[in-house]
């Protein structure tokens, strides 16, 4: 593959086998019957995919950006569901933990993160506050020992159902913005932590995604995540690796559009031939063949760019928005394809289409990536 090392593709390569032998045989049943694939992540985590960036000492992979973002791409190929409960253990759970975190946290919390054993989750959104974070109103107050007390609701949270081990963001003072927000660890089976509604969603139906209510939630001193007063900046640095997670999220369901597509249209005839040998057909699977080679090597260029240790918030969001957008846009290609076949739910076209559609809206909407992207180029 374009741009990976040896090792890098006997990981992705290992993704591969796993996911299209173990993976795609299940996720039509798993959509229809929203059911959420424990035995699959555990299985994962043995691998090592559940922890790739977590450096050994602390029960993980140790690998790179780049092995990351290529194996969570073929796993989205085989199911979406699966691929973002991957990415947001690795980029939004484990991610933040990892850099921010003290060695206690380390030691406590990435051992049965990594290795599958316990879920995460990243609970920043709430119902009037998604893309402007700084608005948050969950309520953080310091107590006398240290301590803190949080109250508020957070939604939209992908892992919530499932999560054992949640980052969550909370403010001192909300009409200060981001200037006095904190972050923190925080644990489900602790008093006054309770999952809220669970999503019925249009795609991803095997990953959980609910509500978190914090009534009166009491934290540890030892709890807080990096510095007081710092927790909008560990949320913001921590969604560029979630940027690149989604980006390859799409970019995997865009390929597996692009297989079905041209399956179907070497098999299905209209007017004596394959409808592949129409010009209508091949233009569709061209400009599908195009931007997902495109996507690919944004994403490649984002991952080495943090592998490498450099500043990559523009190449993070062009690499989001492009691959999300392509993944939508192969979906769609693919159903037309498919004719009226494409929107039955007996074909794949028609849970491609779906799955696609989340990917330009969570972790940063197509329309706030334009404006990281074009903030940076105006600078």
């Amino acid at each position: 593959m374009y741009g990976l090392t040896p090792e890098q593709e006997q990981i992705v390569n290992l993704a591969r086998d796993y996911a299209r032998g173990e993976i795609l045989p299940g996720a039509a049943a798993r959509d229809r019957e929203h059911a959420y694939p424990a035995d699959i992540i555990a299985a994962l985590g043995d691998m090592g995919f559940m922890g790739i960036l977590v450096p050994e000492s602390w029960g993980g992979a140790g690998l790179d950006n780049v092995s990351y973002v290529m194996s969570l791409a073929e796993v989205a190929y085989a199911d979406a569901s699966v691929a973002v409960i991957m990415s947001v253990q690795n980029s939004l759970a484990c991610h933040p933990i990892l850099v921010h975190g003290t060695e206690a946290q380390k030691q406590r919390y990435l051992p049965d993160l990594a290795g599958g054993k316990k879920i995460g989750c990243y609970a920043l959104t709430e119902p009037q506050c998604g893309s402007d974070a700084a608005a948050l109103r969950t309520r953080a107050v310091k107590q006398p020992d240290g301590s803190w007390v949080l109250n508020g609701t957070k939604m939209w949270i992908t892992n919530g159902p499932q999560a054992e081990v949640a980052v969550a963001y909370a403010s001192t003072d909300p009409s200060q913005r981001h200037r006095t927000i904190q972050a923190f660890i925080l644990e489900r089976d602790w008093p006054g932590y309770r999952v809220g509604k669970v999503e019925e969603k249009l795609g991803i139906c095997a990953s959980g995604t609910s509500e978190l209510v914090f009534e009166d939630l009491h934290v540890p001193a030892e709890n807080m995540l990096g510095e007081e007063n710092k927790g909008f900046h560990i949320a913001m640095a921590t969604l560029d690796g979630g940027r690149i997670g989604i980006a390859s999220q799409g970019l995997g369901i865009a390929m597996r559009a692009l297989d079905v597509a041209v399956a179907y249209a070497k098999e299905r005839t209209a007017f004596g031939k394959p409808i592949g040998a129409q010009q209508a057909i091949q233009w569709m699977i061209a400009d599908m063949g195009t931007r997902i080679d495109a996507a690919r090597l944004l994403i490649l260029r984002a991952a080495t760019l943090r592998d490498q240790g450099k500043k990559c918030g523009r190449e993070c969001a062009m690499a989001k928005v492009f691959a999300t957008e392509t993944a939508s846009f192969c979906a769609d290609r693919a159903l037309q394809i498919h004719g009226g076949y494409g929107y039955s739910k007996e074909y794949e076209a028609e849970r491609l289409f779906r799955d696609a559609r989340i990917t330009t809206i969570y972790e940063g909407t197509s329309e706030i990536q334009r404006l990281v992207i074009a903030r940076s180029l105006l600078e």
